[in-house]
């Protein structure tokens, strides 16, 4: 029975719910402009009162663990709408043409390897494929900005990286501004990519170049939620910690075949994957001895290995369907 105090604190936490500067419910997926909203381009002091900084700044007030139950609550009503959004946005796009990139944050915008992502992301988006990464900066800024300057020349890929280039890092103050310039100056509705970032990393700003974005509060949930959504395969790209986890939780989904069949994960970078960080000799070693099984490893430095590898999978994954 709900006596008056307990009528109270429901009341209490329905207030709270009304305060604070988020959707507990938002009915679709953010973009770059929504996130960014109250941002005017050029303008900083506006970049610190738009509406992501603002919630990133009460998730820090509120503390990143926080339990308190209002805020809590808060927080897990947004991202199971969230949740819902996603899956909208998956009756509309393919799973199986979904391909992820996983890969470092600290990813110059004047690296080759960026140049070379955002190359392999416009190639994959063209051959009907359509990208996902953790949208953040770096690696997962390159597989978005491919995805927008899908169909564009080279010449308006070089200059589209001159623009970003004049803020190579996201700790730069231009790095928003320039990438809103850049899709200002090539605008586009034809092509999506999906970005899944997070406000617990909320000091690593995110990509507005993703044409759909979900935010998440809980980083465990988000991080699932992109290797699960990459049927088509996964591409891992330079990285430390993080990405390291992403290989071997990704590795545990396919050994186990946790959604049917198993996903192919290409290793981009030969001397990286070997040498500096030698993942895929360990992978090897591990499918040899059978500690490990069912994994489709790849280790290249080819883009067209790539794109070959993941259409031959796609036409694999169609013909199984056709066929059950």
């Amino acid at each position: 029975m709900i006596n008056d105090p307990n009528f109270n604190e429901i009341n209490n936490i329905v207030a709270y719910l009304r305060r604070v500067p988020f959707h507990i419910a938002p009915k679709c997926l953010y973009d770059g402009h929504s996130l960014y909203q109250g941002y005017v381009l050029g303008d900083d002091d506006s970049l610190k009162s738009c509406f992501d900084s603002l919630v990133y700044k009460h998730f820090l007030d509120k503390g990143k663990i926080t339990n308190a139950v209002e805020e809590s609550l808060a927080r897990a009503l947004h991202d199971h709408a969230m949740h819902t959004a996603l899956k909208d946005f998956f009756k509309e796009h393919d799973s199986r043409c979904c391909v992820g990139v996983m890969g470092g944050h600290a990813l110059t915008r004047e690296d080759e390897m960026y140049r070379t992502i955002v190359i392999l992301s416009k190639q994959l988006t063209e051959n009907g494929f359509f990208m996902i990464s953790g949208g953040g900066p770096g690696a997962m800024e390159a597989t978005h900005l491919g995805a927008w300057m899908a169909g564009r020349s080279m010449e308006e890929i070089d200059d589209a990286l001159s623009t970003l280039a004049q803020s190579p890092t996201f700790n730069d103050g231009q790095w928003i501004n320039t990438a809103f310039q850049v899709m200002e100056k090539y605008p586009q509705s034809q092509y999506v990519s999906l970005g899944i970032p997070t406000w617990l990393y909320g000091h690593e700003p995110s990509t507005p170049l993703a044409t759909h974005i979900a935010k998440f509060f809980e980083n465990s949930i988000r991080e699932d939620s992109i290797l699960t959504l990459a049927y088509g395969g996964i591409i891992y790209a330079p990285g430390s910690a993080g990405t390291m986890q992403e290989i071997f939780q990704e590795a545990v989904q396919n050994h186990y075949l946790s959604f049917g069949f198993s996903s192919p994960m290409i290793f981009l970078g030969k001397k990286f994957w070997t040498e500096e960080m030698p993942a895929y000799p360990l992978l090897e070693g591990l499918m040899e001895t059978g500690k490990y099984k069912n994994l489709r490893l790849t280790l290249t430095d080819d883009s067209d290995e790539v794109v070959k590898t993941l259409q031959d999978f796609r036409q694999e994954l169609f013909a199984s369907s056709d066929n059950t």
